[in-house]
């Protein structure tokens, strides 16, 4: 029997905030699906049907992203998107996160657990963690760059995005996938990629930080890994261990870089248990 879901709207310091919510709404814990760039809380439909039988499940779309408000002013940064987390979990009511994470969701997420360690009941990585010494990928070099990062967004189309999706993809990716991320690739997202990108221009360092914040706790994590990843190279999996307390490293052979959309079967036989197993005791929360 499929889980019932539903989007709420809400008003998150002035800003329209959609979280996709599944599960026991009473729980004072929960898993958070935090997605990356370019993304939304859709991307987490299918494992939120999975979770939402033993938990709490919400999968906002974060501010420039998505059906949220992409408004000029929001703060485009790591820190920014961290404290717009925080004043969401606080809203809902979340005392305990179970926090899964892609792609730049992970330095968000990341940022608000090292600022709320004694909120965080686990933490899942799926092709995101902490990378030092990682430089940007291409696509961002170029996003980085005055004016001709403007002109690379001008020139985005949706058969472009088709082409640069089967890169790093051999599994190839869902056809409704790709259009639902271009359709949501309006202005106000492109603006929100080039802020966010521009604001974050050592990626390496920012992990240092969050590192140094987290690494004494060693939180329980479990990393999830596409292995043909083009951005974020897979060798970053296994340095997981030096901050948190991975319980287990699963890498996908022939997944990219969105491995709970191009193998969502495998990604949910690694992730659905390990997020039950630690949700054991959320009813007592």
């Amino acid at each position: 029997m499929m889980a019932r879901m539903q989007t709420v709207q809400l008003s998150v310091n002035g800003l329209r905030s959609p979280v996709a919510m599944a599960g026991d709404p009473t729980l004072r814990s929960a898993v958070v699906f935090v997605h990356g760039v370019p993304g939304s809380g859709s991307d987490w439909a299918a494992l939120m049907q999975q979770v939402a039988p033993f938990s709490r499940a919400l999968a906002p779309d974060m501010p420039g992203f998505g059906r949220a408000d992409k408004p000029e002013g929001f703060d485009y940064s790591v820190d920014g998107y961290a404290r717009h987390l925080a004043a969401l979990l606080d809203l809902l009511g979340v005392a305990r996160a179970h926090l899964v994470l892609h792609d730049f969701g992970g330095a968000w997420g990341l940022a608000w657990a090292a600022a709320h360690v004694d909120r965080v009941a686990s933490i899942t990585l799926l092709n995101t963690g902490l990378t030092i010494g990682y430089r940007w990928h291409p696509v961002a070099r170029v996003w980085c760059l005055p004016v001709i990062g403007e002109l690379s967004m001008l020139a985005a189309s949706r058969i472009g995005t088709r082409l640069a999706m089967r890169l790093g993809n051999p599994r190839g990716m869902p056809r409704a996938f790709v259009d639902g991320l271009y359709d949501n690739f309006d202005r106000g997202t492109r603006r929100a990629v080039l802020k966010l990108y521009r604001s974050t221009s050592d990626p390496g360092v920012l992990s240092a930080r969050i590192g140094t914040a987290l690494g004494p706790h060693r939180l329980p994590a479990l990393v999830v890994w596409g292995e043909c990843d083009p951005y974020i190279p897979a060798t970053y999996a296994d340095a997981q261990h030096q901050y948190f307390d991975v319980r287990r490293v699963v890498r996908l052979a022939q997944s990219g870089h969105w491995p709970m959309i191009d193998d969502p079967a495998a990604t949910a036989a690694a992730v659905v248990p390990f997020l039950r197993e630690h949700s054991r005791n959320d009813s007592a929360d």
